[in-house]
């Protein structure tokens, strides 16, 4: 009987030889089959990812440290394109650019692989967006909503509370099952090290993926960060779950691209950007959205960030997102030196959305705020010129101011759904416009506590029903009556002793 002969299995690779290395990007001749996006090894362990090609040569970027690279080197390619690790033990974990961790807390279980690059999904296997993600801060539920599986850009000057609203939204999704992503581009180790403090004590931490390519990353690094964050999320949102996505920021990842295709000899065009820069942001905006019931009803939501000079949300970049995004919060640079803050400009901001994805409770309390907000900044324009108004003028700017104080929200402190609703429902009824600054502060801090201790049940039948029903109604009325009366008695007693 004849004995079986074993074949070892072959392992067909081309190589290429390095003609040149400048600053993380590599010329190399050979590699005649590569594609875009497809991985290449080097000689000494080193990795990298083709750029581009021509007749006579291959671009790759390196990923990683580039000094092991010398002229001559030969480089490696594998069949397979750049993908990376994804699964449900990234939670709470802190990863790069290839979603290695870099915490120190050890390796990190992964369930699958996904590519860094997809292509998004098409219209037939998405659904409309219906459903709302809570941010905790009250002029965006309220006025500008975003639902799950929008694509809403914040844009506005440096320090004027773009990440801060960002962070809000990632620490309202505490046990309301959103996985979210945070994707660090391009700055200081120390401002990341800032955030991530604030997320492990408000307990967000454990339900966050943080992935970093900080300002020390090489260019290349910032250039696929954000995507690798798009692929993690993209994990939950197959899997049937909601993802949170935040880019902090994509003006860094469009320098950390022009710097890459400068460095590549691409011809510059706009702001010295190559024309391919709105595909750069395209290709990744098109993959947040919902899916259809048939592939899970997953959701990933996307709040990427951009940065504008002296307010002109004009340029190359910032108009780009803006013409791929479904609205924008525009922050004001003056309206935070005003002191008010969250320094959303209303009449620049817009959600595409909009109401559709509202609960009855909210629609109530939101109808007609922008425009009192309108009308009232209008009218104190009027004041500053000593205009002399009516009675009825008088009454709504007293009304604005009692929005304005309404609207105004510290950092870090995200609220309720159901306090956002009692807040508005009591300024529907207009019983606030007559107290002093000082006891409307007050009542702002303290109503929603007071009736969380007088009538706990009300609060959870918000929450789980958001309408207001006449039951509902009725009990916020009775809150109402009896907060104001114990504060009447409380400011007697004081005035007695």
């Amino acid at each position: 009987m004849a004995s079986k002969t074993s074949i070892a299995s072959l392992d067909i690779r081309e190589v290429g030889v390095v003609k040149e290395l400048k600053q993380g990007i590599v010329k190399v001749s050979g590699l005649p089959s590569c594609i875009f996006g497809q991985l290449v090894e080097f000689s000494r362990g080193s990795k990298g990812m083709v750029m581009g090609f021509n007749l006579e040569e291959v671009l790759i970027i390196v990923l990683g440290d580039d000094s092991l690279i010398n002229m001559g080197d030969t480089v490696t390619s594998r069949s397979e394109l750049l993908s990376v690790p994804v699964g449900d033990n990234f939670a709470g974990r802190v990863v790069d650019c290839l979603a290695r961790p870099v915490d120190g807390k050890g390796a990190i279980t992964a369930t699958d692989h996904y590519p860094v690059f997809r292509e998004a999904l098409g219209v037939m296997e998405r659904e409309p967006i219906t459903v709302p993600l809570h941010t905790g801060t009250k002029i965006l539920d309220l006025v500008i909503p975003i639902g799950k599986g929008q694509r809403e850009l914040i844009i506005g000057d440096r320090q004027t509370g773009k990440t801060s609203i960002a962070i809000d939204a990632i620490l309202s999704q505490k046990g309301r099952n959103v996985v979210c992503v945070y994707c660090y581009i391009g700055g200081s180790y120390s401002a990341l090290k800032k955030t991530m403090n604030l997320l492990n004590e408000k307990g967000a931490l454990s339900y966050t993926i943080v992935v970093c390519a900080t300002a020390s990353s090489t260019p290349a690094e910032q250039y696929l960060v954000p995507y690798t964050a798009a692929s993690l999320g993209e994990y939950f949102m197959f899997n049937g779950k909601d993802s949170l996505v935040v880019f902090d920021d994509l003006t860094k990842h469009a320098w950390a691209y022009r710097q890459i295709s400068l460095l590549m000899e691409r011809p510059p065009g706009r702001e010295a950007y190559p024309g391919d820069i709105f595909y750069v942001h395209s290709q990744l905006m098109e993959r947040a959205g919902r899916l259809r019931a048939g592939l899970g009803a997953g959701t990933m939501t996307f709040l990427p960030i951009v940065n504008t000079l002296q307010g002109d949300i004009t340029g190359y970049i910032q108009s780009n997102l803006v013409s791929m995004t479904d609205g924008q919060v525009y922050l004001s640079s003056n309206l935070f030196f005003e002191g008010f803050k969250p320094a959303i400009d209303l009449g620049l901001s817009v959600s595409r959305i909009g109401s559709k994805v509202q609960s009855g409770a909210m629609r109530f309390a939101s109808s007609g705020l922008r425009l009192q907000y309108a009308q009232y900044r209008e009218l104190q324009r009027l004041t500053r010129l000593r205009t002399k108004l009516s009675k009825e003028a008088m009454s709504d700017i007293k009304r604005g101011e009692t929005l304005r104080e309404l609207l105004i929200q510290e950092n870090g402190k995200p609220l309720s759904l159901a306090e956002e609703i009692v807040l508005f429902y009591a300024f529907k009824k207009k019983v606030l416009e007559i107290l002093k600054p000082e006891l409307l502060k007050t009542f702002k801090k303290e109503f929603f506590s007071f009736i969380c201790n007088t009538n706990p049940t009300l609060v959870d039948k918000i929450e789980k029903e958001q309408e207001l029903t006449d039951e509902i109604r009725g009990a916020l009325d009775k809150a109402l009556i009896n907060f104001f009366q114990d504060s009447k008695q409380d400011s007697k007693n004081d005035t007695a002793r």
